[in-house]
């Protein structure tokens, strides 16, 4: 059984940065698959990044060399660091730890970038 809490959401101005943090509760978290998803009003949920426990990496397209993923399995967190932040990046962001048959949904945390 894993928890996962999710923080660092805030109000930006564009080209701002933020970083994202989804703490992990349970143990085997470095086996897991991690990935950051997002929605925005309106709109479908789509994966923005994700890194597998063998550290292959998938970025959208449209956040490529804009955000980066990582996690530090001493620490049992996920992190998604967001730089040059536009408007069209507004959502609610989630993060998600798959392995098998097992798959866990954080809460949500609000970005919202505006000036």
């Amino acid at each position: 059984q894993v928890q996962l809490v999710e923080s660092g959401g805030d109000l930006v101005q564009p080209g701002g940065s933020l970083r994202l943090s989804c703490a992990a509760s349970g143990s085997g978290f470095s086996t897991y698959t991690v990935g950051w998803y997002r929605q925005a009003p309106g709109k479908q949920r789509e994966l923005v990044a994700q890194l597998t426990r063998l550290g292959n990496m998938y970025y959208a397209d449209s956040v490529k060399d804009r955000f980066t993923v990582s996690r530090d399995n001493t620490k049992n967190t996920v992190y998604l660091q967001m730089n040059s932040l536009k408007s069209e990046d507004t959502a609610i962001y989630y993060c998600k730890a798959w392995r098998f048959a097992d798959n866990y949904w954080g809460q949500g945390t609000q970005v919202t970038v505006s000036s």
